[in-house]
């Protein structure tokens, strides 16, 4: 299947690209190229690739791709930072924009990678499905709950969204985030001795490794077409919902030497906490079944972390994407749009479309 891959050059992005080729599937990825050189190991994502930014997408741009797999994203926070009106222009707005073009385009299948922070702060204990409700609490989870309804209401004989909502990812990639949960836990530990929680322990999570976020994506665009057309799945295991403070515990064991540290927020602060089930993509999607659990991914993480000599300098700047985007802004390269000042970096149209893609197979 000929595949166009949004934000390949990120930190789920990265990972997906390899699992995908070794599928048999033959693609080209889209991104801005925001952490180009955020690296912190071996980069396997090298596919032909459009500069563009998803605002600016065309129709021309996505003619002969059979499918659309969109990860490109933008964080918020902090959630008064420069960029925060264009959160919703790229991860609300871009994202549906996207979706039109590819359905004008002829595209079939577009997979839309959204997260289960959509769900908020849940009921309780209780495991939430895909019929639960969205009660989004950041910017960011109220564009992606907004681009899911969006996208949906595209769906058509001929074009077939499916909304993949992730759980929290963690592991290893070649441009690592150490700003989502038990990879910050990992790279704190790592870097301070700490095991640092920004809460009372008590908000429920789950997790997904990275690597099984790009295998769950490949049994779906292997699947039927017809039993994923415009359905909604959670991506990850049930058995991978953790309190916090397990998980701290968990890195406590997976990082020699270094101790719990409790850093609660205000009290009038609200936590995003939710326990998701995973039923539905594992009875439909019976290719796929997760590989990893949040002990063996710490180990990894840290594993990786030592290999690579990360520092708590490095860590607080090229593997976090919202300091990286701060620092693109404060010295000029990109504007508070973020967009690119250098027109060289803006965006570039070079010609690979699916039908100049089928000799990187």
């Amino acid at each position: 299947m000929r595949v166009l891959v949004t934000g390949h050059n990120g930190y789920i992005g990265s990972v997906m690209v390899p699992v995908l080729k070794a599928a048999g599937h033959t693609l080209a990825g889209l991104d801005t190229f925001f952490v180009e050189d955020c690296t912190l190991g071996p980069d396997r994502a090298s596919i032909p690739a459009l500069r563009i930014d998803i605002r600016d997408v065309r129709v021309a741009d996505l003619v002969g791709f059979e499918a659309v797999v969109h990860l490109a994203s933008v964080p918020d926070d902090p959630p008064h930072a420069p960029w925060a009106e264009s959160v919703d222009a790229i991860n609300w707005q871009g994202a549906v924009h996207l979706a039109g073009q590819a359905r004008e385009a002829g595209v079939s299948r577009f997979l839309y990678a959204s997260n289960c922070s959509v769900y908020g702060s849940g009921t309780g204990d209780q495991f939430l499905t895909e019929e639960a409700p969205s009660r989004p609490v950041t910017p960011i989870a109220t564009a992606r709950a907004r681009a899911e309804e969006g996208i949906t209401r595209l769906a058509d004989p001929g074009f077939s969204p499916v909304i993949m909502r992730n759980a929290s990812a963690y592991g290893v990639s070649p441009r690592l985030r150490a700003d989502t949960l038990l990879n910050n836990l990992v790279a704190w530990a790592h870097t301070t001795g700490r095991v640092r929680v920004t809460s009372d322990g008590t908000p429920w999570r789950p997790l997904v490794h990275v690597e099984d976020v790009a295998h769950a994506f490949v049994a779906a665009l292997g699947a039927p077409r017809e039993i994923l057309h415009g359905q909604t799945f959670n991506v990850g295991a049930t058995s991978e919902n953790y309190q916090v403070s397990e998980l701290a515990e968990i890195v406590l064991g997976a990082v020699p030497g270094s101790t719990i540290e409790y850093m609660p927020g205000p009290p009038h602060a609200e936590p995003r906490s939710c326990r998701v089930d995973f039923g539905k993509l594992n009875r439909t999607l019976t290719a796929f079944r997760p590989r990893w659990n949040a002990t063996f991914g710490a180990k990894d993480l840290y594993a990786a972390l030592q290999e690579a000599g990360v520092t708590h300098e490095t860590l607080q700047t090229r593997y976090s994407r919202s300091a990286r985007l701060r620092q693109l802004v404060e010295t000029g390269r990109l504007d508070e749009q973020l967009r690119w000042r250098d027109a060289a970096l803006a965006g570039s149209r070079p010609g690979i479309h699916a039908s100049a893609i089928d000799q990187e197979r």
